[in-house]
């Protein structure tokens, strides 16, 4: 997909500040709400190994179904986090996207409409949305000085997106194996399997902060220079 430069003029620089600040107490309630679905899940596996003679588990069906209970309603409190964030997010990266086409606007391999379009293309959202940050990262550079001394390095968005992609895929995976669960054995390891599919969300989550604090401060700095000087 070529470039296709926009006029600086069609955009006007706004601050990502607040927008950043509330995505990143956002990611943290992600990040609460999948510690809280790892130790409900770990509560329920420790009920379960507890097992008879003849394997069946010790646990009685009350007990159980609580367990149960608590541990669909991290499930559900995860889900209502997660699209409390992504919408925020989206909004935060609107805004980067389009101070992003003021600074330079060569810099950019898609037009502004895919910092949210990218992420709804089926199979195209694995890599997507990591161009349009890239891109944004790149216009974002203090001139001469790639990175800038608030920039974050290229390590961390490419961190950032394996783990958000791991996150996603393993967690797909996850769920329809516990979904699928019948005996205690493939509960157990279905229990596993979704904990350690939280283990890698707040881990994408952690690192998203970083992102976002990095970018939304590299675009402070770069926004005292102006638009770039073309000719």
């Amino acid at each position: 997909m070529r470039p296709v430069p926009v006029p600086a003029g069609l955009y006007h620089l706004r601050s990502p500040v607040a927008l950043g600040r509330a995505v990143c107490v956002l990611l943290g309630s992600v990040a609460v709400a999948d510690a809280l679905s790892i130790a409900s899940g770990v509560h329920a596996r420790l009920l379960l190994g507890d097992r008879t003679e003849d394997g069946y588990a010790t646990v009685d069906d009350l007990t159980w179904t609580h367990a149960e209970v608590l541990y669909q309603s991290t499930g559900a409190l995860q889900g209502l986090t997660l699209l409390a964030t992504a919408v925020v997010f989206l909004i935060w990266l609107r805004r980067v996207r389009r101070n992003a086409e003021v600074f330079d606007p060569a810099a950019h391999s898609m037009r502004p409409g895919w910092a949210i379009g990218a992420w709804f293309v089926p199979i195209g959202n694995l890599w997507l949305p990591y161009r349009v940050v890239r891109d944004v990262r790149t216009a974002s550079e203090l001139p001469g000085t790639p990175g800038g001394r608030s920039a974050f390095p290229g390590v961390l968005l490419h961190a950032w997106w394996v783990a958000l992609v791991a996150a996603q895929l393993f967690g797909r995976y996850a769920s329809q194996r516990y979904e699928a669960a019948e005996t205690l054995d493939e509960i157990t390891d279905a229990l596993d399997l979704v904990a350690f599919s939280d283990a890698l969300d707040i881990a994408a989550a952690v690192l998203a902060v970083l992102l976002v604090r990095g970018l939304t401060a590299m675009q402070g700095e770069r926004a005292t220079l102006g638009p770039l000087a073309v000719g």
